[in-house]
């Protein structure tokens, strides 16, 4: 729907307490071409009102767009979860999602080489379930201790006010761990023409449980019906110029003019007694989990079907968190998901504030939120004269004493572990793997896009540890990258 469409008579404008504002072409002065007076509360009233319309941008992810939708489930997998709103084929749950660059401020271009974010809301009848995602099945890093460290080397530098390639390649060399989702980046999907043309994954391992108490792994991934389009560096780096805002300007037109992009959702499921012995560490976020061994199930459809009617309240004041679940969802040992599940919610508290879940599109839509908080900024009063403390004797809201998903066995004792070893797990085995299955033009793009990043480096000793990681992973990759890096650095 078109801006013109909204045009209606609304009556006379007001100050923020309702009252009709008489002249809002002049403010108030004593006498003509006198100093403006200190009583023209209309004028007052404006000016701080501006200087506070903006709230403190994402510290990752700050620069995005958003859309509201339709999950339909198209199969039944009562077997796994007992999701409510998974539970019958032909269901649907309102759903908003959130796209959006991981380094990049909040004035940034769109066609970008970085990770997308792909944050779904799932507004079910048992409370929202968050999903945070990305355009990736993987993750730089395994554990979330790395995670401010791993982003100051993306964002910019200190002393120098820019993004260094000395930074960036320092930790990813001194990180083998981040092999594979780089060689991934680097690669043809790592600048996606638009948010409509590429893949989402829940990334994260998330635990499933049925009726029965049973227990499964599950991955999400969300394969676009559009088809993947993507763009060359070259490619990019013109339309980051010419179009900063293309990608959410190619979300919004598609669905203004009725083309409603979507998703086929698909889950890769594992039995929980298959995780102890699987080949690879089922938890670890820079590892996906071989379709051979796990094949994708589809089991759903997501559609975007209706713009925002305002940017900043709907995409800037949203909010995601992964500890947002619902019966018969849960977390996983993933270490990088158990510090999200924390450092998520503390970010929203801060930046928008301890009510945020109280705004439209961060309130259950299908249900009621009914808590004991109070108070703080922008409270409401939803509440009203209620008792604030469980249990009471006044009809508040009870506990139901039954958990939202399984309980984890745990042994040993507490200390700073790395997390557990499979039969074949190492930072580059699956990096290898991927490089051995793209073309050769592919190979050759993968090359020329990370040997120019790569060159740009002060010292031959990081370039060097970022080359044997790539080594490590394939001679034939670390060979081609070497001569690639040699030859642009003289």
């Amino acid at each position: 729907m078109t801006q013109e469409a909204h045009v209606t008579s609304q009556g006379p404008l007001t100050t923020e307490a309702g009252a009709p504002v008489a002249d809002n072409q002049n403010s108030e002065t004593a006498g003509v071409g006198g100093p403006v007076l200190l009583q023209d509360q209309s004028l007052l009233e404006k000016l701080a009102h501006f200087n506070r319309e903006r709230i403190p941008e994402r510290v990752v992810h700050a620069r995005g767009a958003g859309a509201y939708g339709t999950f339909t489930l198209t199969r039944d997998v009562s077997q796994w979860t007992r999701a409510r709103f998974l539970s019958e084929v032909g269901k649907q749950t309102e759903t908003f999602l959130r796209f959006s660059t991981v380094a990049g401020n909040l004035g940034a271009a769109d066609a970008v080489r970085d990770p997308r974010g792909f944050a779904l809301k799932f507004y079910t009848e048992d409370g929202n379930y968050d999903l945070v995602g990305n355009n990736t099945p993987v993750f730089f890093i395994k554990d979330a201790i790395k995670f401010p460290d791993f982003i100051h080397t993306q964002k910019r530098d200190p002393y120098s006010g820019s993004q260094e390639a000395d930074n960036v390649w320092d930790f990813w060399g001194l990180s083998p761990e981040s092999t594979h989702q780089v060689t991934w980046l680097f690669g043809d999907r790592g600048i996606p023409a638009s948010y409509r043309h590429m893949n989402g994954y829940g990334s994260h391992t998330y635990q499933w449980t049925n009726e029965a108490g049973e227990v499964f792994w599950v991955k999400y991934h969300f394969k676009t019906d559009q088809g993947i389009k993507t763009l060359t560096q070259a490619e990019a780096n013109l339309l980051a110029g010419e179009d900063p805002d293309s990608h959410q300007r190619d979300l919004r037109e598609s669905i203004e003019r009725g083309e409603f992009p979507s998703w086929t959702v698909q889950a890769q499921i594992m039995p929980a007694a298959d995780a102890t012995g699987y080949r690879f560490n089922p938890f670890d976020l820079t590892k996906v989990w071989p379709h051979a061994d796990y094949p994708p199930i589809d089991i759903g459809k997501l559609e975007l079907n209706r713009n925002p009617e305002n940017v900043f309240a709907e995409v800037e004041q949203s909010i995601f968190s992964p500890a947002h679940f619902v019966p018969g969802i849960g977390p996983s040992p993933d270490k990088m998901l158990q510090g999200r599940l924390f450092a998520y919610g503390d970010a929203h508290r801060y930046r928008v504030g301890i009510n945020a879940d109280h705004l439209p599109v961060n309130r259950p839509h299908a249900t009621e939120a009914r808590t004991n908080s109070r108070d703080g900024f922008l409270y409401d009063g939803r509440h009203k004269g209620a008792k604030n403390y469980e249990p009471n004797s006044f009809g508040g809201p009870f506990q139901t004493d039954k958990p939202l998903w399984s309980a984890t066995s745990v042994a040993g004792v507490t200390g700073n572990h790395e997390a557990p070893n499979h039969a074949e797990d190492n930072d580059f085995v699956q990096a290898g793997d991927l490089y051995r299955l793209m073309s050769e033009d592919e190979k050759s793009r993968l090359i020329e896009n990370l040997s120019g990043f790569i060159a740009k480096v002060s010292s031959d000793g990081i370039a060097e540890r970022a080359i044997n990681n790539f080594r490590q992973a394939d001679g034939d990759f670390g060979k081609r990258l070497e001569a690639a890096v040699q030859a642009l650095r003289g």
